[in-house]
């Protein structure tokens, strides 16, 4: 890709003018009259690489809007402050929500979570490519989802596949990516079925979540109506889903609502967020059938916290030492520390996410930064992590955006 060229060109500059800082700090400690000058000539480049290098992240960020209005946002993240800078905004069709990119970044799918599209009980997935040299979003094209309300997406680990959950369709739906980066119209529709005891949010099936294994093996799909974690076989290079056996890969404790759900990177262990009861369940992984074992459940609100909260979002950090999850009512984020040999979690703290009603959230590259979407308070609002604690400290950093509702955090490659 020419920004990875061009990526590397400038950081070869970066380190040549750290090498010549440098020889010039040593030529320094050799002649004590130019000492001090030198000196502050190897400060400053330093400095200027540090400025670089902290301006490391973008994030695209996912809202409910109209049709016709700007819906997705690009800032540009401080990594060591927090620092957020608006850069760009697209239309992004109607209620582009939730949204996923390819690994090399040239692409970015977004659904649309409406009860219609194109005259049928359909919600829709938008296709953008991603300048290089801007970060900006140029329409690519929009099919139907296949069931109303998409809610999630996913691309599978080829980079062939978006995977994508219709929670009022209660079924997920399978595109694969043609060469354009546009998507193919679904290749595979697997319709959930059941209900579960809660009759305001369970009367029917409703998929909240979508995206595959460790291995690329399964595609798992979390049901909050159904209460259940459906496990698919994925052929990637066919853009299908077949029902593994067993077909469920795991069911909660009725009620619970299952939402969202993150992989450990050790991949023998996987955390489950469940929206209805507001608990976090660890569960053991069986990668060669495609399964769970239920290991510990645990509360993500304090026990004298009594009023309305629903789950959202849950992340492990890539050390597999600390599991984050989002409160929506509690306005929180819950921290958890994880036991490196059980999986097992213990809280750390509960943090206030500085708005109302937490969705999505997403660590920076660096890890240094949490970024949180609060919905109801029209913000974004950036955390600094102590990455031996896992606890989280507001930077004072925030950002007003209509209804945010996802935050994908990348790596810089505008530089």
């Amino acid at each position: 890709m020419k920004y990875c060229k061009s990526r590397k060109k400038y950081n070869l500059m970066r380190v040549a003018a750290l090498g010549m800082a440098s020889l010039s700090l040593a030529f320094a400690s050799c002649n004590s009259t130019t000492k001090e000058s030198d000196n502050a000539a190897t400060d400053e480049a330093v400095a200027e690489n540090e400025q670089t290098n902290t301006e490391s992240a973008m994030i695209y960020v996912g809202t409910y809007a109209g049709a016709n209005d700007e819906s997705i946002f690009l800032y540009s993240l401080n990594s060591e402050t927090g620092e957020l800078t608006r850069k760009s905004a697209a239309k992004g069709g109607e209620n582009p929500s939730f949204l996923t990119l390819d690994e090399e970044r040239r692409y970015l799918y977004a659904v649309n979570e409406t009860m219609n599209y194109d005259g049928k009980e359909s919600g829709a997935v938008s296709a953008f490519a991603i300048d290089e040299h801007s970060g900006r979003l140029n329409f690519l094209n929009r099919i139907a989802s296949q069931g109303g309300a998409p809610c999630h997406i996913s691309i599978d680990k080829t980079g062939k596949t978006v995977l994508v959950a219709n929670y009022m369709g209660g079924n997920v739906a399978a595109y694969q990516i043609q060469e354009s980066g546009q998507l193919s119209q679904a290749k595979d529709v697997k319709q959930h079925e059941g209900s579960g005891p809660n009759k305001d949010r369970q009367e029917a099936a409703h998929a909240h979540y979508i995206a595959p294994d460790p291995e690329n093996k399964f595609a798992l799909a979390v049901d909050l109506g159904t209460d259940k974690v459906m496990s698919y076989r994925l052929d990637a290079a066919n853009g299908t889903l077949t029902p593994n056996e067993p077909a469920v890969a795991y069911a909660t404790k009725p009620g619970a609502g299952p939402r969202h759900l993150d992989f450990h990177p050790n991949g023998r262990y996987a955390y489950l967020i469940n929206e209805l009861n507001s608990t976090m369940e660890v569960l053991a992984y069986d990668a060669e059938k495609g399964t769970f074992t239920g290991v510990q459940a645990i509360s993500t609100i304090p026990s004298d916290f009594t009023e309305n909260n629903q789950c959202a979002e849950v992340k492990v950090s890539s050390d597999g030492k600390f599991l984050y999850g989002s409160n929506r009512g509690h306005n929180s984020m819950v921290v958890y520390s994880i036991d490196e040999n059980s999986g097992e979690l213990k809280l750390v703290e509960h943090v206030n996410t500085g708005g109302d009603w937490p969705r999505d959230f997403s660590l920076d590259p660096s890890e240094n930064i949490l970024v949180v979407a609060n919905e109801r308070s029209n913000n974004i609002v950036s955390f600094k992590r102590d990455k031996s604690t896992g606890k989280l400290t507001a930077t004072g950093h925030r950002a007003e955006v209509s209804k945010p509702v996802c935050v994908q955090v990348v790596q810089n490659f505008l530089q």
